[in-house]
């Protein structure tokens, strides 16, 4: 969801160099001989001046001729939820132990979820104790060649599941995990797909004081 240019010249306040540009929603980053981390105010009054992208304080960045103004459109349009999490319209979606008002409103303003057990594009599973992967390897089956299951679980200190238990339950029924997404304030969903070949693997030990996955 984000962008990626090289060969930006750059004029930040510590000085001028080549480097890479890089959007990574919320953050616009620039990496050359100076470096920079733009996001929030400093975003706010983006504008195109010909080649250049502008921030709020004067840093400039300039891009080939005509990308300035599509870099702007993407910083002022940042990804949705859904957009993260790839639900696109005419998408086979399942939706199990996910009570969430919001989040099903707001899926089902793009696609309707179904009760489906083949031919799946996303499954999204609701988690709160190690009983709830039973189900796990039968959903898993009826994944479409490309599908793909986001594990939603509460997150922080205090959640039923920490994040080894996770990543232990579904690595040993033959799923890889691949992508890690902000779900809401209380919790957070991790991407899973079939492991070719579907072998389940042990799960690599994690540091119970980590603080969680990082999410986009």
């Amino acid at each position: 969801m984000g962008k990626e240019a090289k060969g930006v010249w750059g004029q930040l306040s510590d000085g001028e160099s080549d480097g890479k540009l890089l959007w990574e929603p919320p953050k616009l980053i620039f990496r050359g001989a100076v470096r920079g981390i733009y996001q929030g105010h400093a975003l706010r009054d983006l504008k195109v001046e010909g080649a250049d992208l502008v921030l709020t304080d004067g840093t400039r960045f300039t891009l080939e001729p005509g990308e300035a103004a599509k870099w702007l459109h993407a910083i002022q349009n940042p990804p949705g939820r859904l957009d993260k999490l790839g639900v696109k319209a005419g998408q086979t979606v399942v939706v199990e132990g996910i009570d969430d008002p919001e989040f099903l409103d707001e899926l089902s303003n793009r696609v309707e979820p179904v009760e489906a057990y083949e031919d799946i594009d996303l499954l999204f599973l609701g988690v709160e104790d190690l009983a709830d992967f039973d189900q796990l390897e039968d959903l898993a089956g009826g994944l479409a060649a490309k599908g793909a299951i986001w594990i939603v679980a509460q997150k922080g200190k205090g959640a039923p599941l920490k994040d080894a238990e996770i990543l232990g339950a579904a690595r040993e029924r033959g799923l890889v995990d691949t992508k890690v997404c902000a779900f809401s304030k209380t919790h957070t969903a991790l991407r899973f797909v079939k492991r070719k070949g579907g072998a389940a693997v042990k799960a690599a030990p994690v540091d119970d004081e980590d603080e969680g996955f990082d999410e986009d």
